[in-house]
């Protein structure tokens, strides 16, 4: 009789021990889940910081950089989108027309120069643009005798020429001292005084940094 009570009395001290050992378990469980977690946000911090760093210092280097994506686009420049771009230069068709020397000032004002034609693969470019119109370009007679010369200086002589046939003539013995094209792309000798459009040319800017419009 007494052995039983003793075990009875022993029972539900094992149950108790029994119980504690888990919610300890547990307890050491959590603490850990909570250092994890903790150490975790930590190196998530960390890891902010540094890719905050990254993008920040990317972004300077971006902001001191020219819009590259606007460069290929538009390489003659996204503010000046009216220019056609062709072989690393950049070309005006215009609207209006002006005399000669109008147009020569026209093109210097914009850090241009009224077109020099020097070979064939320019002159293809312009005569599918001027729709049988008739535009001005850096060549004229207006020196030495009405030699002709073009405004960068090119040797006219021994360079590229497509004069329509028959010119230059002075057409009505009339002072034609400045050239065009005309029909077909061809060229055309005209009284400098008329009113004609004009065809500007000048550099393609760069894209690098130090890059600036061409003058």
């Amino acid at each position: 009789m007494d052995e039983e009570k003793a075990q009875d009395d022993i029972r539900p001290y094992t149950g108790r021990h029994t119980l504690r050992r888990p919610l300890c378990i547990i307890y050491i469980l959590l603490a850990v889940s909570y250092l994890l977690i903790i150490i975790g946000f930590a190196v998530t911090l960390s890891r902010a910081a540094t890719l905050s760093s990254q993008l920040s210092e990317t972004y300077n280097k971006l902001k001191n950089q020219p819009p590259v994506l606007d460069f290929h686009l538009f390489p003659c420049g996204p503010e000046t989108r009216q220019w056609e771009y062709f072989n690393g230069k950049c070309y005006l068709f215009s609207l209006q027309a002006v005399s000669w020397q109008q147009a020569k000032t026209k093109c210097e004002e914009q850090q241009a120069k009224l077109v020099i034609i020097d070979g064939f693969p320019k002159q293809n470019f312009i005569q599918t643009r001027t729709r049988n119109e008739r535009f001005w370009i850096g060549l004229h007679g207006l020196q030495s005798g009405n030699d002709w010369q073009w405004l960068d200086g090119s040797n006219y002589g021994t360079g590229f020429k497509y004069w329509k046939q028959g010119e230059p003539n002075n057409y009505l013995r009339r002072n034609e001292d400045c050239a065009q094209v005309w029909l077909n792309g061809e060229w055309n000798d005209f009284t400098c005084s008329s009113n004609c459009y004009y065809i500007c040319e000048r550099p393609a800017p760069s894209a690098s940094p130090a890059g600036s419009q061409g003058k």
